[in-house]
């Protein structure tokens, strides 16, 4: 459990937000299909799955995992060259890619 993230709440989440402020901020993401993942990314999606079927991270201890997630490594942040560059993909399977964007989100770099 984490402390909401809406300014000045104390209340503990397992998300986010708390109950009590999770409908105030649920429009402040754009939806999947404007951030670019609409029918185009399905098919290349399913491909890629297709021909890398296994998560990377499980196979690099040992064990066999079936992949689930196409991952992004670099982060795209919008970036629609980097978003499609299929050298900056990876299969991973849903536990691993949940805790790569919870690390990745915890530990952002800033560039000032």
């Amino acid at each position: 459990m984490k402390p909401c993230k809406h300014p000045g709440c104390p209340k503990l989440t397992d998300g986010m937000y708390c109950e009590g402020h999770a409908k105030l901020h649920a429009s402040d993401r754009a939806s999947a299909s404007v951030r670019g993942y609409d029918g185009r990314w399905e098919k290349a999606r399913i491909r890629f799955l297709k021909a890398h079927p296994l998560c990377v991270r499980c196979m690099e201890q040992g064990r066999l995992v079936k992949a689930t997630v196409v991952d992004h490594i670099i982060p795209h942040r919008g970036d629609a060259e980097l978003f499609w560059d299929e050298s900056n993909w990876q299969s991973l399977c849903k536990s691993c890619h949940d805790h790569k964007t919870m690390t990745e989100d915890r530990y952002q770099e800033f560039h000032y």
